[in-house]
Order: C-alpha cells, then structure tokens, then sequence
C-alpha cells in the first residue's frame, strides 16, 4: 500500500499499448538498477541500454540487469545504435543470436545515425519478428540537418510502412537533448501543429514519443492524456514523470485532478 493512497489519482490500467514509459540507461550499475526498480519499477515498461554501452561491461553483469529488469516485468532492449553498429558490420544474424543468449525479448531496428535503404530496414523487422522479437523501431534522424530533410509526408508514410510489416511501436526520435530534431524545434518545444497531422494518420498508441525534457512530457500529458506513450526518459525522472500523469504537480493538476464535491 503506498502511503496517503487515499489521496493518490487513479491513472487507466494500461497492457503494454498505451501509457508507455521507456527510459535511458546509460550504464547504471546493478545495485542502483535494483533500488530504482524497487521504488519505481511499477512506473516503467521499457529499458534501453543506450548506445552501445552494453558491450563496454562484463557480460555476466548486464545478463543479470536483464533479468533484473524482467522481475520487474520491465522489457530491458538495446538502443538503435548497436543494431547500426551491427548492421554496418554484416554481423545481424549474430546480434539476433546474441540478443537471444542474453535474455533479451525486445529490439530496437533504427537508421538514426547511418543509410539503410528502407526496404532492407522493413525486411530487417519481419526477420526479427520471425525470430519472436517484439520490435521498437525508430524515425527520424540524429543529425539535425539529414532530419530537417525528411520532410513530414515521408516521416508518416516511414512510420505507417514500418507498423505494416511488424512494427509493435514506433519511436519518434528525439535525440536525448529533445532539441532540434523531428517535433521539437531549437528550443525543444513541440511543433503542435506537425503533430497534429502524424496523429491524423496515426494511431497515438502505435507510437512512442521521446521526450526527454519536462516541459515536453508535460505538453504530451496535456494534449494526450496520461496514458500517451513517452520514451528517453531519464532514469532518475521515472517517479516524476508518473506525477506529471497522475496530476500531482502544478502543471498538470488543474487538468488532471478534479475536485470531487461532498455534501
């Protein structure tokens, strides 16, 4: 029992296809892991290894992370970048083997930071959905100037082929600064209006939004609900992203809770 639950707002129950939190792990040892999973855990669905800071450890300790995370019913995944690295390497059938070796149940196929022709990228989806993998994957790019090319049309169409042949998720990039890139201008504030056009075409629960900064999962919560899906969330901002939810904040409590009138 948590404590004032009394006075604690409910959030809609959500399995896995709404209300989504995935953070970034950037090599959080395994004692720290344990005690945010404990304090935590409940609040979070998605693990990512970032980068590729996963083959700098000693491969019995991340084994243990995973399952750590999996106690948890937490989905621990690699970041996109290691499967470029892979890729870039003809090394995907030994990453998938791998992957499968260390427990991992969740992958993540992006081309953030290097070319894959699509059609090689959405073959690349159905073979790791053949393999049993639930599969995130990601749009847009981490350079400023190849993403500000990507013209919106070609980032839905990007999003809606990928979802066709498998996709469980697609993650809308972000970057980790929120700043530049896809929705967020130079400032890091949403482009209201492009989003409006994605979620014409898309269903919100198909996508995960990064949004690494407070002022950006504030304006999700408020213009989707407490149950819109977020990602590259910092791992320390797991329990205050959940009160932005819930409307335990200023920002969101006005919104989000409302009094209950007693006579």
């Amino acid at each position: 029992m948590n404590s004032f639950d009394f006075l604690l707002p409910s959030r809609i129950s959500y399995d896995g296809e709404d209300g989504i939190t995935m953070v970034l792990d950037k090599g959080l040892g395994l004692l720290n892991l344990i005690d945010i999973m404990e304090i935590s855990g409940e609040y979070l669905d998605f693990l990512k290894f970032g980068w590729g800071t996963i083959t700098l450890h000693d491969r019995d300790i991340v084994k243990e992370k995973i399952e750590v995370a999996n106690s948890f019913d937490v989905s621990p995944y690699p970041g996109g970048s290691l499967f470029e690295i892979a890729y870039l390497s003809n090394k995907i059938p030994e990453y998938f083997d791998e992957l499968d070796r260390l427990g991992f149940e969740t992958l993540e196929i992006s081309d953030g930071s290097i070319a894959i022709e699509h059609e090689i990228k959405l073959d690349l989806i159905k073979k790791a959905k053949r393999k049993g993998f639930y599969v995130l994957s990601e749009v847009g790019k981490k350079n400023q100037i190849d993403d500000n090319n990507l013209e919106l049309e070609s980032r839905i169409n990007l999003i809606k082929s990928e979802l066709s042949v498998g996709s469980d998720k697609v993650i809308v990039e972000g970057r980790e600064s929120g700043k530049s890139i896809g929705i967020f201008d130079k400032d890091g504030n949403a482009k209201d209006d492009e989003i409006d056009v994605i979620l014409k075409n898309i269903n919100q629960n198909d996508l995960i939004w990064e949004a690494p900064n407070k002022n950006q999962q504030v304006y999700f919560v408020l213009k989707l609900g407490s149950n819109v899906n977020l990602g590259n969330i910092n791992i320390n901002d797991i329990t205050s992203l959940e009160t932005i939810r819930r409307g335990l904040r200023g920002d969101t409590i006005s919104k989000l809770f409302k009094k209950i009138d007693t006579i």
